[in-house]
């Protein structure tokens, strides 16, 4: 979270408690934003279309993800360099920097909706598909791929908002796209009956308005922003490096969208149609779980790297303590809920009784062990707040590339039920990346002196913090 002059001192003198929730909050609600934008559609399709339209987003949606990867490699490495040039006051470059972002987006975004277009079912079958699902997702995913000429330039410059401090801004852009989506889904798929077509349409219009927004503030006296033709030139030490600090937040970013894909083709082939819906229902509730501990997670970023680079490393030690504590106690809360009423959060999506008796068993195996998932999570961001790039990599990609997906191809042989396999390789998946995180989160910390005994024997210590602080 971008701070105004001068509030950067108190994260090292304000109390650890109190920043925690003033940093969060912002980045929780623009994270909790992000995961219902994504959901809308999928509402909707599913009480409006039927289990098959459900597949369909769910085949799509991975699609996108991958794309939008590439905009958060963007977005992620031009912020990264605009920061350090608002910081070393080196205002000559700012323009370049943004307009070079602007190029390379714009390339990524023609390029990637034109093959979506051209190849449009060939697309869907390699992303997992079958002959049923392909005809109805077709529609849908033709105007997804038609928004793609735009949504990813917004995808990109929220991260150019947030480094130029306007965080606020960014969140207002994807509000305003995600009500559009939400008040068009239903009047296109209800009253007008538009079924699938309807839904991309809505998605399409909804991405258009945050785009407008985008620009409207590009074009205001918010910014210092003012991208002239001169700044469109691709400069080679600009692209390398934009490119460069931002590949790993490709990685990061689209590992999720390659396990999808990969689940898609195993449970089309294990379980078929009925299998995949059920599993675009669970991951998109996911997110849900998922998404505030990821919003959690900023908020504790800042103080971390503030007080390292401060050597306050008590500070440092009792932030990832009490961080930690917060999102397990989150974890246990929300997945509780989740496995008291499975059955009623599948019927939030689906009138089809058949997806929700199926659905709701691998819902509960699945979601089982999420409460550990802030652990995950936490120990990826603290590396990232430490600079430890490879660590941060690695532990990102961990969950799904490293761990969930293995464990798909391994599990299923062993089963009674195939199926059953995929399912469970979720809750060890998740207790696997977290108790590795942990090893690797506590040999960084005490390499670095921040902690001279294990976390795991300090964590009791975080309840009596709590109160203290």
């Amino acid at each position: 979270m971008p701070f105004m002059k001068g509030q950067h001192a108190k994260l090292g003198t304000d109390s650890i408690n109190k920043l925690l929730f003033r940093l969060s909050t912002p980045a929780m609600t623009a994270m909790f934003a992000t995961a219902l934008y994504n959901i809308t559609d999928t509402i909707f399709i599913g009480r409006g279309v039927g289990s098959m339209g459900i597949a369909a987003v769910g085949i799509v949606l991975p699609i996108v993800g991958i794309i939008n990867s590439f905009a958060h490699m963007v977005g992620i490495g031009s912020a990264s360099l605009l920061s350090r040039s608002l910081g070393a006051r080196r205002f000559d470059k700012v323009n370049s920097i943004v307009g070079n972002s602007f190029v390379l987006i714009i390339l990524i975004s023609v390029f990637f909706a034109s093959l979506g277009l051209i190849f449009n079912e060939e697309v869907l079958r390699l992303f997992g598909a079958t002959d049923k699902i392909v005809p109805v997702a077709k529609p849908y995913s033709q105007l997804i791929f038609i928004s793609l000429m735009w949504f990813p330039f917004c995808v990109s410059s929220n991260n150019l908002l947030r480094a130029e401090g306007n965080a606020r801004e960014a969140m207002n852009a994807l509000l305003l796209g995600m009500v559009i989506n939400t008040v068009l889904d239903y009047v296109f798929i209800f009253p007008l009956q538009m079924g699938m077509t309807g839904a991309g349409l809505a998605t399409a219009i909804g991405k258009l308005a945050n785009l407008l927004y985008i620009v409207y503030y590009f074009q205001s006296k918010k910014t210092i922003i003012r991208v002239k033709a001169e700044n469109l030139r691709l400069k080679k030490d600009i692209v390398k490096e934009t490119t460069g600090v931002g590949l790993s937040g490709l990685g990061m970013r689209s590992s999720g969208s390659v396990a999808v894909i990969t689940l898609n083709h195993i449970l089309g082939n294990l379980g078929g149609e009925i299998a995949i819906a059920a599993f675009a229902i669970i991951y998109r509730v996911s997110l849900f779980i998922v998404m505030p501990l990821f919003g959690l997670n900023q908020g504790m970023q800042p103080i971390v790297g503030y007080n390292f680079g401060a050597k306050q490393f008590d500070r440092v030690s009792k932030t990832i303590r009490l961080g930690m504590f917060y999102s397990v106690l989150f974890g246990i809360f929300i997945v509780g809920l989740a496995e008291l009423f499975p059955r009623e959060i599948f019927s939030i999506f689906s009138k089809d009784q058949q997806l929700i008796d199926y659905g709701t068993p691998a819902f509960r195996i699945v979601v089982s062990m999420m409460w550990v998932m802030g652990i995950h999570i936490s120990a990826t961001g603290i590396h990232q707040a430490l600079g430890k790039k490879k660590s941060s990599f690695w532990l990102s990609i961990m969950r799904w590339v490293l761990l969930i997906i293995p464990l798909v191809f391994i599990l299923p042989p062993f089963m009674s039920d195939a199926v059953q396999g995929v399912w469970l390789a979720f809750p060890l998946g998740d207790l696997l990346s977290a108790t590795i995180a942990v090893i690797i989160l506590q040999k960084t910390l005490l390499r670095h002196g921040i902690i001279r005994n294990s976390l795991l024997a300090k964590s009791k210590q975080s309840a009596n913090f709590v109160t203290k602080k």
